[in-house]
């Protein structure tokens, strides 16, 4: 267990560094995407890359995560290096703001965003103690939601009939990068340990030893890819005239920023504490209903209450899948594995967010966008169908310990 000290300054900088995180999160998830559709006009392809860039960070992190373990670097200073390198990619993006440096600029930045989670999922593990760790790891989420929200409804206000503007906008993410660097560099953090070798591919060990990652990586992959499929489409179903909404930047951001992490901010704390006290199986179908519910409500309406209902719904599993995504390798990993395991789990992220995109808007030239809804929601429930069992069995997740036996026939 970490000394108090340590777990009172890691949650003292997490609090602050989540006011960036929050920024840097409506950049992906709907201002990036906005401009590559409004000011560029941007073809499937190009949209494609812009929604998956941080997926494309995920994808690298077993390949990070033994590179910085080799290098005896502490986890929270690679981490920071990384934002650095997402902050000179916003610089290089508003200095030349044409389409092709934007797209790569784009999918940089998100990438190295999102590589250095399996880092902070392990300074996680190491300075918060486990009875507290959904708890604190709520906390930090909820600041990070409202900063998202009061950022979303700000910029879109701001950008709303000015969107040549996007430069300044641009700037703004390079100083939350920059901001989140130089609070990594003060985390107490350590060197990750080298085991069993050097290959960057141990890590995947664990897929061959462990059942229950096994199974729960597979539910996540069904599930996560149904949902990722349309999350890039909401910003494209209320952006493009294509569709008969062609909302404006601000009501955008309302419905794809505000209202979700509004709702995200209200139910954090009891996702928080329904992690560190539910069955983690029960709480996994539970969060997937959610999102189900969620795509069929938004996309089944054009209607002002419809998109407010899809957004709430889709806000509230949000909240409890912060947690869940971010913390659930804690539950079932050795303390000394708790990276390597988060790192197959982001790499499979990283591989539904790099496809699914792509997947979803080279469908959306074929499909309308109910039909997308209804796929999407049938890769949903098949997810929470391989979890049943486990449910039924009263199987959880338990640190360090083997997996449990294959169900007898």
């Amino acid at each position: 267990m970490a000394p108090a000290s340590e777990t009172q300054l890691t949650y003292r900088h997490e609090k602050w560094r989540s006011v960036s995180a929050g920024i840097l999160e409506t950049a992906g998830s709907t201002f990036l995407l906005l401009i590559a559709v409004r000011w560029f006009q941007a073809g499937a392809m190009a949209k494609a890359v812009v929604a998956g860039g941080g997926s494309i960070g995920l994808l690298i992190t077993p390949w990070l995560v033994m590179a910085v373990a080799r290098s005896g670097w502490a986890a929270a200073r690679a981490a920071a290096l990384l934002c650095w390198l997402g902050a000179a990619s916003m610089v290089g993006m508003a200095l030349a703001p044409s389409l092709p440096v934007f797209v790569a600029g784009s999918a940089l930045a998100m990438a190295a965003a999102s590589a250095g989670v399996p880092l902070l999922t392990q300074i996680y593990h190491d300075n918060y103690p486990a009875d507290a760790r959904g708890r604190l790891f709520a906390r930090t989420i909820m600041i990070r939601i409202a900063s998202a929200a009061l950022f979303s409804h700000v910029a879109g206000r701001l950008f709303s009939g000015r969107l040549d503007q996007f430069p300044w906008l641009l700037l703004v993410f390079a100083l939350a990068f920059a901001a989140a660097a130089i609070l990594l560099g003060r985390y107490p953090s350590r060197p990750l340990k080298v085991l069993e070798g050097t290959h960057p591919l141990r890590a995947w060990r664990s897929l061959k030893e462990d059942r229950l990652f096994r199974l729960t990586l597979a539910a996540w992959m069904l599930m996560g890819f149904g949902n990722l499929m349309m999350y890039p489409l909401r910003v494209e179903y209320l952006a493009n005239p294509r569709y008969g909404l062609a909302l404006s930047v601000s009501l955008i951001a309302l419905y794809t920023g505000v209202i979700p992490n509004l709702a995200r901010l209200a139910l954090s704390p009891l996702w928080g504490w329904l992690f560190d006290h539910m069955n983690f199986f029960a709480l996994r179908v539970a969060l997937n209903l959610g999102f189900a519910a969620g795509i069929l409500t938004f996309f089944l309406s054009d209607s002002t209450a419809g998109l407010t209902a899809g957004a709430i719904i889709f806000g509230i599993a949000n909240a409890g899948g912060d947690v869940a995504w971010s913390l659930w390798v804690t539950k079932l990993a050795a303390p000394d594995r708790v990276a390597d395991y988060m790192a197959v789990h982001t790499f499979f992220t990283g591989v539904r967010g790099v496809l699914a995109p792509i997947v979803s808007f080279q469908l959306l030239t074929r499909l309308d966008m109910l039909t997308m809804g209804w796929i999407a929601t049938g890769l949903i429930l098949a997810a929470s169908l391989l979890l049943v069992p486990e449910i039924r069995a009263g199987r959880t997740l338990s640190p360090g310990a083997p997996s449990a036996p294959e169900p007898t026939p």
